[in-house]
């Protein structure tokens, strides 16, 4: 073991609190009409960019249950060049990287405006929500260096 704290398990009932916040996302979402696939596309693009294995491990794996082929799940860090996104895809993604990335250039208006383009203030506002909430999991796993273990070839579970 690393000596670090694992937040979740000396603050259950702050992690039990975080947990109801992604449920409460995802019956949003489900009401907006934003279905898991795209959540979930959502949740490892900013697990990507904050380099967080355990919900990496967790929601690459979640994706292919919800539909997503892993080709499209290998591609996420090329999604602005790669056919294989739509345009809401896109705009999800778009908004993630942004609440991720938010020390660099923040989504200007026109960028913002394109983002937009295609999704509604309750789809928007979800996808905000859900950027948000994957942040803050992938802050407890990497300071907590929540361990992975390796799987077999082949196995998702």
């Amino acid at each position: 073991m690393s000596g670090r704290v694992l937040v979740d398990k000396q603050t259950p009932e702050v992690f039990s609190a975080m947990k109801q916040v992604s449920r409460t996302v995802r019956e949003a979402a489900d009401a907006a009409g934003i279905g898991r696939a795209l959540l979930e596309l959502l949740n490892v693009r900013v697990s990507q960019i904050n380099g967080c294995e355990f919900c990496l491990d967790v929601h690459w794996r979640a994706a292919v249950a919800a539909g997503v082929t892993p080709q499209r799940i290998a591609l996420l860090p090329a999604w602005r060049d790669s056919r294989l996104f739509d345009d809401r895809e896109r705009a999800a993604l778009e908004i993630a990287e942004a609440v991720t990335l938010t020390a660099g250039p923040h989504l200007d208006e026109e960028a913002y405006a394109k983002a937009r383009a295609g999704l509604d203030d309750d789809e928007t506002s979800v996808l905000i929500w859900a950027a948000i909430t994957i942040n803050a999991f992938n802050r407890v796993s990497v300071l907590s260096r929540h361990p992975v273990p390796e799987r077999p070839a082949g196995a998702q579970r």
